[in-house]
């Protein structure tokens, strides 16, 4: 019988009917498909190291390993206010950032969602919303516009940075589309946009959310070299030797450091390593950017309720869940959502109630019997715990190639998903022991909240 299920699993060839598969033999089969073994991460890491030193020594690999021009981290003692926007996902946020010395912050912002029509249209439209919500923040919170204010600007796309102020879109990732955008300098379309509206700010820093979250915590703790996202997308920044970026062209840098932005979403889009499945390959073919992103659509909380709706659809169409009844919004594309995922597993009632109530609720399954809410419940699991164990052999590849794995250093966590989905944090750290050994507990790994608005500051100050 296992074997049978395993084949319905991975060949769409035959019907089951609802009461002919077991729900033991179902989740095995599951687990072949979506658990990675050590040996499996040791050779992934491996391969990261490797593509993390290709893309230093030149362009045109898969990691762009981009020089961010921030050459110096703080020491904590910085003073001043600055204004920051961070632009990284569904929403927008505006901050003021108030660095009071002493390595203590104050910070005030507002959230603004970006609507779809800002995302896929023509850029002026994009960044004349975001110099709109800036006005707003200014208007609603009294700050003085005598003289330009230094603002930081966090963007969280791949760019080609030719300076601390100015940068080129690279192409857009997380469900943004403004193709009249590519290859512009988004400093100065903020900036135009920004007179547009006679708004008073000026951009003096263009800064990656990872880079922000590494200059944020530094500014509390000396001894942060990694910046990493994980949230709607993912992304590194870490320290490197300036003498170890053979592509570095822009002169001696008095620190001999430089902050560099991997944009390890892209890690392995030729699929050499990544156990990219038929779930993987689907939601893949299906979305705005086919072929590209591949080690983010494995771990990011823009996809990661996709996959998971992938693998639910397949098990109804073979009637072995829900016997075979299925829904509209399950139907639909990105209708199960990530959050969907943290609630189900946190619902440690005896009968699944919250994953009954999701199930009817929300994707309007008529009747999820206890069977199917277990079934989905390790569905969940297994693809967070899949995201946990690849987000940490990337963190692992990068303290590898900083060689820090002996002196240890503070790595920096900012992302809705390593912040609020339950156990993530702890199976990363479970990989990571896997990975490094008892040398595990030299990486700190410790959540930089807000880090990606406060790092801007932070940024805007140094430079």
């Amino acid at each position: 019988m296992f074997t049978e299920v395993k084949s319905a699993l991975q060949k769409p060839t035959r019907k089951y009917t609802y009461r002919e598969v077991d729900e033991s033999e179902v989740v095995s089969a599951l687990e072949d498909i979506f658990v990675i073994r050590p040996q499996t991460l040791r050779n992934i890491c491996k391969h990261f190291v490797d593509e993390l030193t290709l893309g230093l020594k030149e362009d045109g690999h898969t990691l762009k390993m981009i020089p961010s021009y921030v050459t110096r981290r703080p020491t904590g003692k910085e003073t001043g206010s600055y204004l920051a926007l961070d632009l990284g996902g569904t929403n927008f946020r505006v901050c003021e950032v108030y660095l009071e010395g002493d390595s203590k912050v104050r910070l005030t912002q507002k959230k603004f969602t970006i609507p779809d029509y800002a995302k896929c249209g023509q850029s002026d439209v994009l960044f004349d919303f975001l110099a709109d919500s800036v006005l707003t923040f200014i208007t609603e919170n009294n700050i003085p516009t005598e003289s330009d204010i230094p603002l930081g600007f966090t963007f969280s796309f791949p760019v080609d940075q030719t300076a601390i102020d100015k940068g080129y879109l690279m192409v857009w990732t997380k469900g943004f589309d403004c193709k009249d955008t590519i290859n512009k300098d988004v400093v100065a379309l903020l900036n135009e946009a920004l007179a547009r509206k006679n708004v008073k700010v000026h951009v003096t820093a263009l800064v990656n959310d990872t880079v922000g979250t590494l200059m944020s915590h530094a500014y509390y703790d000396p001894g942060t070299f990694v910046g990493v996202i994980l949230g709607t997308g993912t992304n590194a920044a870490y320290v490197e030797k300036v003498s170890a970026i053979p592509k570095w062209k822009g002169g001696p840098v008095e620190s001999g450091e430089m902050i560099i932005n991997c944009e390890w979403g892209a890690f392995d889009n030729e699929r050499v390593v990544l156990p990219f499945n038929k779930y993987d390959q689907k939601m893949d073919e299906e979305s705005t950017n086919p072929g590209q992103q591949t080690f983010e659509k494995m771990i990011s909380g823009m996809y990661l309720g996709e996959i998971v709706r992938q693998v639910i659809v397949e098990l109804i169409q073979r009637r072995i869940l829900f016997g075979g009844i299925s829904s509209p919004e399950i139907e639909t594309p990105y209708k199960f959502e990530t959050a969907y995922m943290s609630r189900i597993e946190r619902d440690h009632t005896s009968d699944l109630l919250d994953t009954k109530m999701v199930l009817q609720e929300l994707l309007n399954i008529p009747y999820p019997a206890p069977r199917d809410r277990r079934i989905v419940r390790r569905i969940c699991e297994l693809v967070a715990t899949r995201a946990a164990r690849l987000s940490a052999v990337g963190v692992a590849a990068v303290v590898t190639k900083m060689e820090r794995v002996n002196d240890g250093c503070t790595v920096a966590i900012d992302g809705s998903v390593y912040e609020h989905y339950p156990h993530f944090g702890n199976r990363m750290k479970d990989a990571l022991h896997e990975l490094l050994g008892m040398f595990e507990e030299n990486v700190n790994i410790v959540l930089g909240k807000d880090g990606s608005s406060v790092g801007a500051g932070v940024i805007a100050a140094l430079a």
